[in-house]
């Protein structure tokens, strides 16, 4: 059978529920704990700081499907069911064997995945009368995300994005506040925190651990606020579901196994979302399909992090998360990759890591550019930084199968586009990218500072 080149799934094929991976894990992720009390937290304190239903989702380890409300499934039909490509142009270029296909998410002016987790997220704080919402972004296709979910449903949004790239990509937060919302560079002199954050730290950058902190503390002191996140969380994963969801229905129409699924790992939301129901395969003993997280070895918390408990944020006013973690201290170097500049992650992923489900490898910056442009010459989209972690690694991959001869499926989750990270192919075609690797003893220094907590 011929497989096209994009795969696209009728209207009446997209899921009607998010698949949440919880239910099919043996061990479940680690509770949320309360950092005052060090006792697992409950759902009226989580619903302090975000949505009740949200707080819901985020506690509820037992329920394998939950329906998507018909007002976010018509949302959805605006840029969803996205195309599962087969990048044969690719293929020809590295003369390999392998079957490569990349599941893009960019199709929508976010120029990201973060939409499937904002609509829902703006959803429910519409439903619960809120004014509006709070949050945190880095890159910007996040905030980007959640201004264009917020407009739909008039909501007010306030957004913290990390300073190096409020910096680096103004025309990202030009989207923003196109869309109605209003951008701070973080760490800002509007929070205790952040003034805190700058006494401690003279001219930082900024880290999406920092602008978490500004984010949550705004939303706890004005009435009829919540905060919401793009990543980590367990609910934003539970969102993101359909990206995998969608991608194994397209798999399945032409009988293709996958052998090999790559995801840029930061918080763990596009990583989470795309191999959701391939790893409950997994987890239920149906496949043993190879699952690869990648990261920036500039900020590289699975493959050099510790599995403890940890703030989720810099300012240490988050709930803690057992995850793998360099330290909620950590600030990592400027990078182009500015959504994976996060200190820790998801804590589905993490365990599923610890547990064996899948692997994690890191790559520098410079590696991740030449394949950027590689991809981009041959299948025609400018791919965003992060994107370019989990093509990096699907060349890679595939150049091993050219040696051994193997005709392997191999799947990457291309997370969305790069034209507002202009800045950084510049510098990369100018020859003045770096790469910035942090040493153990920076990793050590920052790990010291956890908190001591039993578990």
């Amino acid at each position: 059978m011929e497989i096209p080149y994009k795969i696209y799934l009728e209207e009446s094929e997209m899921p009607k529920a998010w698949y949440n991976v919880r239910a099919d894990m043996k061990n479940k992720p680690a509770p949320l704990l309360n950092p005052g009390t060090g006792k697992p937290m409950t759902l009226e304190e989580l619903s302090g700081v975000f949505c009740r239903e949200l707080a819901e989702q985020e506690l509820n380890n037992t329920t394998p499907f939950i329906p998507i409300p018909d007002e976010i499934r018509n949302f959805y039909k605006m840029f969803r069911p996205s195309p599962l490509v087969r990048a044969y142009c690719l293929e020809k270029k590295l003369g390999t064997p392998a079957h490569i296909y990349y599941k893009f998410e960019g199709n929508n002016t976010s120029g990201s995945h973060k939409l499937n987790s904002a609509i829902a997220q703006a959803y429910y704080a519409k439903k619960q009368g809120l004014k509006g919402v709070t949050t945190e972004t880095g890159a910007g296709q996040w905030g980007t995300a959640l201004s264009m979910a917020c407009s739909y449903f008039d909501l007010d949004c306030k957004v913290f994005m990390v300073k190096v790239s409020y910096e680096q990509k103004p025309f990202r937060r030009e989207v923003m506040r196109t869309y109605g919302a209003s951008v701070t560079p973080s760490p800002s002199m509007e929070t205790e925190v952040g003034r805190r954050i700058n006494a401690e730290f003279p001219g930082t950058t900024g880290s999406l651990g920092c602008a978490i902190s500004e984010a949550v503390e705004t939303a706890v002191s004005h009435e009829g606020y919540r905060y919401v996140l793009g990543s980590v969380l367990s609910q934003v994963l539970l969102h993101q579901s359909v990206i995998g969801l969608e991608t194994k229905t397209a798999l399945d129409k032409y009988g293709i196994k996958p052998d090999i699924i790559i995801g840029c790992a930061g918080g763990g939301s596009n990583l989470g979302g795309l191999i959701a129901p391939f790893v409950g395969e997994k987890l239920r003993g149906e496949s043993d399909v190879r699952i690869i997280a990648v990261e920036p070895a500039s900020c590289p918390s699975l493959t050099r992090g510790k599995y403890v408990y940890d703030f989720c944020d810099t300012g240490c006013v988050c709930p803690l998360a057992k995850m793998y973690t360099l330290g909620s201290s950590f600030i990592p170097s400027a990078n182009h990759a500015g959504g994976l500049r996060y200190h820790g992650m998801s804590s589905i992923v993490s365990q599923l890591y610890d547990d064996g489900y899948l692997e994690a490898t890191s790559v520098e910056q410079t590696k991740v550019f030449e394949a950027a442009e590689q991809f981009a010459r041959v299948e025609g989209i400018l791919p965003a930084p992060e994107s370019s972690h989990a093509i990096r690694v699907a060349i890679d991959e595939a150049l091993k199968c050219k040696e051994t001869g193997e005709e392997k499926n191999i799947v990457f989750g291309l997370t969305g586009t790069g034209y507002f990270d202009l800045v950084a192919y510049q510098r990369f075609n100018d020859g003045e990218m770096t790469d910035r690797i942090p040493t153990d003893e920076e990793i050590a220094a920052s790990l010291a500072k956890l908190p001591q907590v039993n578990g």
